[in-house]
């Protein structure tokens, strides 16, 4: 096992006469794409964040329910069990009202075996078009942060991963240097043994 001294902070940018410039060089390059990095995730992701909730905030505001009755019998026969799971709906052509009064028809999930008539409670925008429930303010606040997180992730990725290829590149060319170097030295030194 190799001995390692104490670990010395922010030796690249100390005076040593083994230092060379791209030792400073990887410094900072370290140094700006990890600032970047924070600065870059955080912003995106506080801004995804932001910009979905009062997207989602908007829908809950402007969204409204209606009461829809249906047109046509629904598909299907009616079962002794009702559950409301997604899988005991059948599509049906159901009509409603709009706010501003105008007529809007469309296909509503309703269960199956549903009678002409029957009411049935259906989202609708300022338009009276269809649209899905809108999210509750605990799921708008938990579809935001996962949203926000991805993006910021994603975003931090990019001045993390350049970086690191920099590093690398800085890491290729200082071996080269040291082969150059030690090539020009090692014929000096291979004659004193023997």
């Amino acid at each position: 096992m190799a001995f390692r001294g104490p670990k010395v902070w922010l030796w690249r940018w100390r005076r040593n006469p083994l230092r060379r410039r791209a030792d400073a060089m990887e410094g900072w390059v370290l140094l700006g794409a990890g600032v970047l990095t924070v600065l870059a995730g955080v912003l995106a992701g506080l801004t995804a964040t932001r910009s979905v909730e009062d997207e989602l905030a908007r829908e809950r505001e402007d969204w409204r329910p209606a009461v829809a009755h249906l047109s046509e019998r629904a598909p299907g026969t009616a079962t002794a069990h009702t559950g409301t799971a997604s899988g005991d709906r059948v599509w049906g052509r159901a009509a409603w009202t709009a706010v501003d009064g105008t007529a809007h028809s469309g296909l509503v999930r309703v269960r199956p075996g549903s009678t002409a008539g029957t009411p049935v409670v259906v989202w609708t925008d300022r338009r009276g078009a269809l649209v899905s429930r809108p999210a509750t303010p605990y799921e708008a606040r938990l579809r935001a942060s996962l949203i926000g997180g991805l993006a910021g992730v994603s975003t931090a990725a990019v001045p993390f991963i350049v970086g690191r290829a920099v590093r690398a590149r800085l890491e290729r060319r200082r071996m080269d240097q040291w082969d150059a170097d030690w090539a020009r030295f090692d014929p000096l030194w291979g004659h004193r043994t023997g």
